[in-house]
């Protein structure tokens, strides 16, 4: 009875475990993908601004700014 006892524990708690795995890579997930779109919306939004940027860059690079 106590081994039958020490078994079921043993799985609830390694579900419990996996479960909570789980939920963690779920929410890892959402955060990517948040990131990703804050990424892509700030890159539409400042696209001028990161042309001249790097228009700027290119120019002082061939020396001659």
């Amino acid at each position: 009875m106590g081994d039958a006892l020490l078994a079921v524990s043993a799985r609830v708690s390694f579900t419990l475990s996996r479960e909570r795995g789980q939920a963690l890579a779920e929410y890892g997930l959402i955060i990517t993908i948040i990131a990703v779109a804050v990424v892509v919306l700030s890159m539409l939004t400042f696209r001028e601004a990161l042309v001249g940027a790097f228009n700027s860059a290119i120019t002082c690079l061939d020396g001659l700014c």
